[in-house]
């Protein structure tokens, strides 16, 4: 369905991307994971045709992005909703007109179907229809997130969900509502994804597939599995504190096997 092919993208004379390939089936999750600066969010901004490769092919269904017009690409374009860093909401505009915006725009938008539809895609994100006329900024990090993804479905129901750090600045429970949230999607709605993070936790939760990057070159592409046997040093390293954390929170605390001591005795002959 989605498919990079020697893809190679500089900004003068830095490389941002270089030879980039890797493939996802219809119905994949797949992480692109990597350190900050590695070229991550370059490929979703290639992906939606935002910029244009130096050489290389983005194939989405069948169809090139970098080689076909300005009014094709918004065609392949409406395929995708794009889950922004920090969600990007609206701040002047309530829950339901984020939701709706896109809806609202069109010529035959009829009110009281929008807001149906607004009410449909926040219960499906886990968000109560009250909620509608809040502010972004009356909403927790979480919240603001999970509105953000009901706009993108609401849109144009793509085909493809893009997510760009979905879970950056989240509190660890709120973040674990999120990437349920990208599963739930997957594998209730069909939704083809591609998440962006640096997040080592995140990748391996939702990731069918991994595409790891470094100084914008593709060091890992498979199963998570996979990338966690890796025993190439870069992978080694950036891994190092994902598996210490492992470890720690599954070692036994101390003592907490040990039979249960006599308590000291106090007293004797002055």
């Amino acid at each position: 369905m989605i498919e990079f092919q020697d893809v190679d993208y500089t900004i003068g004379d830095r490389l941002i991307l270089s030879g980039v390939t890797f493939a996802v089936k219809r119905g994949e999750t797949r992480v692109i994971l990597g350190p900050s600066g590695s070229g991550k969010s370059t490929v979703l901004r290639l992906l939606m045709g935002l910029v244009q490769p130096d050489s290389g092919n983005i194939i989405i269904d069948g169809e090139d992005i970098a080689a076909v017009d300005e009014e094709q690409r918004r065609r392949i374009r409406r395929k995708m909703g794009v889950v922004f860093q920090q969600g990007a909401l609206f701040d002047s505009m309530t829950v339901g007109e984020n939701v709706g915006f896109s809806l609202l725009e069109q010529a035959d938008a009829d009110e009281e179907g929008v807001e149906g539809t607004v009410k449909h895609f926040l219960s499906l994100v886990g968000l109560e229809e009250y909620l509608i006329d809040r502010m972004p900024d009356e909403l927790s990090g979480g919240m603001q997130r999970r509105v953000a993804i009901a706009r993108a479905l609401a849109a144009r129901d793509p085909q493809i969900l893009l997510y760009d750090e979905p879970t950056t600045g989240l509190d660890p429970q709120a973040s674990e509502r999120i990437t349920d949230l990208i599963l739930q999607l997957r594998d209730t709605m069909g939704k083809t994804s591609i998440m962006v993070t640096h997040d080592i936790a995140d990748a391996f939760k939702v990731g069918n597939r991994i595409t790891m990057l470094h100084e914008g070159r593709v060091v890992f592409d498979g199963p998570a599995a996979d990338l966690n046997r890796a025993q190439t040093p870069f992978i080694t390293q950036f891994l190092a504190p994902f598996r210490k954390a492992v470890a720690a929170a599954s070692a036994p605390v101390a003592g907490a096997n040990r039979p249960a001591q006599a308590p000291p005795q106090f007293g004797g002959t002055s």
